[in-house]
């Protein structure tokens, strides 16, 4: 009988599918060096206050209903506990940045060119270069300006387990596979409570259709089983462990951990899911690497009103995405909407479509603190998405004007994109410390 820790990580070792990296050399790298510098940015004030709609209806059914267990619960800031600098109108972007001040400069440029022009055509020239910068993201964004968008701390409201699961659960992660991973309904996925899986190896035709896929399609699907794995595991390593009248203890439930990844308890999918958790680490990684000639602008500030604090700020993410730079085996996302560039520029703007789709699906999730992450989460990945495939406007911000650069990110996707990349290291640094746990079990 195989031990409880080659059940889980037999084969999450070695080379990953469609890269030039392997499993080791990404653990030693963000276990060792990343991870501590990414978790002492993630706390500082920039970071870790993040505005957000979590009272947005479901636009798929109007049946999702909403968890009444306390954990699920999320605490929004108060006005006094958000730093003067973010609730002031920089808070959109950066002193650079922010788009208010884009709009007055825009604004006056077109007067200045054309005084005859009407308010009602400056509104609608405003109103497209906005509609470009919504042309270039793989996500909904929530409207930061909305009565019902608050501001949230996301260190007093981690990501854990809180006990939403069953149907509601089941039905979030179905329609996001079912009909958002370019999956035909001919094919099964293993493990669907749905259908019998008896007579198709385990479900070898699942396996068969994705290697069948273009390369784009395929990373897609890894791209969502890896943020799905990342978020299993978040749960399992802080789990409820100890609820009594004075305390409650969070901590790694290694039971729970084996239900959701263990080979025999899986049959056979839970290794896979976990190296698809480290294709998408690959990937974000990836982003913060290319973006880094966005934030090495001197005129981009990490705006919150403490000029000291501030500073400090920009050089720790500076250094962390210099450390990024420096990883040995990146992705090369050249691979990706190569060849016929009619067929390339439609798959895109599929592969766009399909990715906003899912982020919609996150206003359906009836736990709020899982819909906030899960929220938090997509719109990083598409953040991420967005610096990959924008690889000539980034290295064209250096030309373009200030009043209209050719690449831009918010306040919002910047914490977005850090915090998202966060849950990534931090699983995979969670998985250290299974594998430790799971080796005890056999001694």
């Amino acid at each position: 009988m195989s031990s409880a820790i080659h059940r889980c990580f037999c084969k999450v070792t070695g080379s990953l599918d469609d890269c030039a990296c392997d499993v080791e050399t990404i653990d030693s790298f963000n276990n060792r060096k990343l991870f501590p510098q990414l978790q002492k940015l993630l706390s500082s004030d920039y970071f870790r206050f993040y505005k957000v709609n979590l009272n947005n209806p479901c636009p798929f059914w109007t049946d999702s209903g909403h968890c009444g267990l306390r954990d699920c619960a999320v605490k929004p800031c108060t006005p006094n506990e958000i730093p003067e600098g973010l609730k002031s109108s920089s808070y959109k972007y950066s002193l650079e940045g922010n788009r208010d001040t884009e709009d007055c400069e825009m604004a006056e440029k077109l007067g200045a060119v054309n005084s005859s022009l009407s308010d009602e055509t400056r509104l609608a020239l405003l109103d497209w270069n906005r509609y470009d910068d919504e042309a270039d993201r793989f996500c909904m964004h929530d409207d930061e300006d909305s009565p019902d968008s608050q501001y949230v701390d996301l260190l007093l409201n981690p990501e854990r387990y809180t006990g939403y699961k069953g149907l509601e659960a089941w039905k979030i992660w179905n329609s996001i596979y079912e009909e958002n991973c370019f999956k035909p309904y001919s094919v099964k996925r293993p493990l669907d409570p749905l259908v019998s899986n008896r007579g198709d190896g385990e479900g070898r035709g699942f396996y068969q259709w994705l290697e069948g896929l273009c390369v784009e399609k395929r990373a897609f699907f890894r791209l969502v089983s890896g943020l799905h794995a990342s978020i299993n595991v978040h749960l399992s390593a802080r789990y409820m462990l100890d609820d009594n009248w004075y305390e409650r203890r969070w901590g790694p439930n290694v039971t729970e951990f084996q239900l959701r990844f263990d080979e025999e308890l899986t049959k056979g999918e839970g290794p896979k899911w976990l190296r698809n958790l480290y294709f998408l680490y690959l990937i974000e990684l990836r982003a913060l690497a290319k973006v880094l000639p966005f934030f090495e602008r001197p005129s981009l500030h990490l705006y919150t009103g403490q000029t000291q604090q501030d500073r400090k700020n920009k050089e720790l993410l500076l250094e962390l995405l210099h450390m990024a730079k420096s990883f040995p085996l990146h992705f090369d996302e050249t691979t990706l909407f190569a060849g016929d560039k009619k067929e390339a520029d439609k798959l895109k703007n599929d592969f766009k479509l399909t990715f906003k789709n899912i982020s919609r699906i996150m206003d359906c999730v009836g736990c709020f603190k899982c819909r906030l992450w899960g929220k938090l989460q997509t719109q990083g990945l598409g953040t991420a998405l967005k610096i990959l495939f924008s690889e000539k406007q980034i290295e064209a911000l250096h030309q373009s004007s200030s009043i209209k650069p050719s690449f831009q990110l918010s306040r919002q996707e910047i914490v977005a994109l850090f915090n998202a990349f966060g849950r990534i290291s931090t699983s995979i640094r969670e998985l250290e410390n299974f594998r430790l746990l799971l080796s005890e079990l056999n001694q």
